[in-house]
């Protein structure tokens, strides 16, 4: 016989829970992006990373599953979020390599994986080199897309850098929150409207749920989109 205790906390889970879940985990996450400073405090190994670490640890069990030969990361930034991926792949032991891309050079760190790219990420230049590295990396592509967040720009990043995401890997893409918590509100139009109208021209992409919804709070939702192991890819940028 189950203990009403139990009973009880199980009824609220599976039913009061769809009912203050949402409120509950807004207001949660509201809190924690103002106490943070939107993760702006965050180290790894002392150096500057802007990131929620939710997230983070999704990224990091994606890079163990998949064990990819590149990253491609638009939006180096302070350069923590490359120098995380490219630790982990030392601690993998793997060939992995990481190339980020930014308009300007904001940091002093360097990493013999990374290759660091100065420039606009959807000019031709830039989209031609990490095109070279992909098609020469001999494994999976992993894309991640932290940079302008403006829904313009990340649908044309969408339409450049997810051609290089091999079938059954995955394209990030970062920050969707611009469009779902009022924090962010000034920022809109962000990446939610760019992401689904992305994937209603490709039916070869899909939202991983698992992912998006892995720690309840996400700065990414709908931002994890995964290629069908099916689906052929191609290298070949949209027109410009």
């Amino acid at each position: 016989m189950s203990h009403p205790r139990a009973l009880a906390s199980r009824l609220f889970w599976s039913l009061g829970w769809r009912l203050v879940g949402p409120f509950v985990t807004h207001t949660f996450f509201s809190a924690l992006v103002l106490r943070t400073a939107n993760f702006t405090t965050v180290r790894w190994l002392g150096k500057p990373i802007l990131q929620n670490t939710l997230d983070l640890w999704t990224i990091q069990e994606t890079i163990a599953e998949l064990r990819p030969a590149l990253i491609v990361e638009t939006g180096t930034n302070q350069g923590g979020s490359s120098y995380f991926y490219a630790q982990l792949f030392d601690l993998m032991g793997t060939d992995g390599r990481v190339v980020t891309i930014d308009i300007a050079k904001q940091h002093d760190l360097s990493h013999p994986r990374i290759t660091y790219l100065i420039g606009d990420s959807t000019s031709a230049p830039v989209v031609e080199q990490v095109r070279g590295l992909a098609s020469a990396c001999g494994g999976p592509v992993l894309v991640i897309l932290d940079s302008d967040h403006s829904e313009a720009h990340v649908a044309r990043e969408l339409d450049l850098y997810t051609p290089l995401v091999t079938p059954g890997s995955w394209v990030l893409v970062q920050d969707g929150s611009i469009d779902t918590l009022g924090y962010f509100r000034g920022s809109r139009p962000g990446p939610l409207p760019a992401i689904h109208a992305f994937l209603a021209r490709h039916p070869e992409f899909t939202i991983d749920r698992v992912r998006c919804d892995r720690f309840l709070v996400s700065h990414h939702p709908d931002g994890w989109l995964r290629r069908a192991s099916g689906s052929p890819s191609s290298a070949a940028p949209a027109p410009w």
